[in-house]
């Protein structure tokens, strides 16, 4: 989705209908002098508990596949010599 672009001037004027607008979807970039310096974007929901049990569950989908022991201590000193 492009974004709409807006001045900050007119940002900082008409900052309650972007919320508005950003809170259905809208994505609203501000700019100063021609030159993009933020956005306004929809806020993700939180995560909650039950996702983070499903990232677990998947975790351990994973490690099951994994034959061996792994150390994490292995893994950094083996990302240290790349």
């Amino acid at each position: 989705m492009e974004p709409h672009i807006v001045s900050a001037f007119d940002a900082k004027t008409h900052l309650s209908q972007y919320l508005r607008e950003v809170e259905t979807g809208l994505i609203v970039e501000i700019r100063r002098r021609g030159k993009p310096v933020a956005r306004l974007v929809p806020a993700r929901p939180e995560k909650s508990a039950e996702n983070l049990k499903e990232i677990f569950a998947a975790f351990r989908h994973i490690r099951k596949g994994i034959k061996g022991r792994v150390r994490v201590k292995d893994l950094v000193e083996e990302g240290r010599r790349y």
